[in-house]
């Protein structure tokens, strides 16, 4: 635990975007914990929003309580925990035998020339009636969201995409809360009937393939060959090299026997998402 002991102190501070715990060993006393910084009177502290059946909860900590709660809730509680921060992005593993494998990647963010007026900035996004937080930030470019029009280059959500925005993280939230049903020993096989132009086939990629680290293979089936061909097109450009996109329907689908995610457009507002065998 030495090891998360040190991430822990060097990513519990406003840099820290969200911590994770999930993979529950007793879901009847919490199935999922999520922390994030939040400002209080001008104390920043850690918000843990846990996760109880049906029930939420809430609780503010200090950086040094929540550093020994989270290594006590993956010593005892859960077994995997993600953490974003600015600077990194890191996951830890617990075996069942309860060995803790930590994988760390650097962002390679620096805070050199980080002026006083941004730090400001940082801090009042912090406060605790702060605006909708987002998974997918405003004013941080993503490479497929730039490729679809949603962003430009610099992060800003052009105004006539913005329902699109705000639609593709209400997506990513429900993914958020059925990750912990997916594999987590092997590769995940997702489908997306009927993804059309696949802005949220690419969001879900770039969620679990990019931010979670998850081994998966996507494949997006519609009957317009165009769409098909640009989808291909922009999943190549942008090394997205597990997701692919083919032409075919439905009812005829023969690419594969099983899958352990399925997502299709359901009365053409609703995408449902769910796990699936072929008949």
């Amino acid at each position: 635990m030495e090891e998360l002991k040190i991430l822990l102190q060097t990513i519990l501070n406003k840099d820290l975007q969200q911590i994770i715990l999930s993979n529950s060993r007793h879901p009847e006393q919490a199935q999922k914990a999520k922390i994030r910084p939040v400002l209080i009177r001008g104390e920043l502290v850690f918000q843990e929003t846990a996760y109880r059946g049906t029930q939420v909860f809430h609780e503010n900590f200090t950086a040094e309580q929540m550093t020994d709660r989270i290594c006590t809730a993956l010593a005892e509680q859960f077994r995997q925990g993600e953490f974003t921060a600015k600077s990194l992005q890191a996951t830890a593993l617990v075996s069942k035998k309860g060995k803790l494998t930590l994988k760390v990647k650097n962002n390679g963010a620096s805070k050199a020339g980080k002026s006083t007026a941004s730090e400001q900035e940082d801090l009042q996004a912090l406060s605790h009636n702060r605006t909708k937080h987002y998974i997918l930030e405003e004013g941080k470019p993503v490479d497929f969201l730039v490729g679809l029009g949603v962003q430009t280059p610099d992060g800003r959500v052009t105004k006539a995409r913005f329902d699109k925005f705000r639609q593709i993280n209400r997506y990513l939230e429900f993914i958020e809360d059925v990750i912990d049903e997916l594999p987590t020993d092997r590769t995940i096989r997702i489908i997306d009937f009927g993804c059309g132009k696949s802005y949220l086939t690419f969001a879900m990629y770039y969620y679990l393939h990019e931010l979670q680290r998850r081994d998966i293979q996507v494949t997006g089936l519609d009957l317009k060959t165009d769409v098909i061909r640009h989808c291909n097109e922009l999943a190549e450009r942008l090394g997205y090299d597990r997701l692919k996109f083919e032409r075919g329907d439905i009812s005829t689908y023969e690419g594969t026997d099983v899958a352990d995610m399925v997502v299709t457009l359901h009365a053409c507002t609703w995408r449902r998402i769910m796990p699936w065998t072929k008949r």
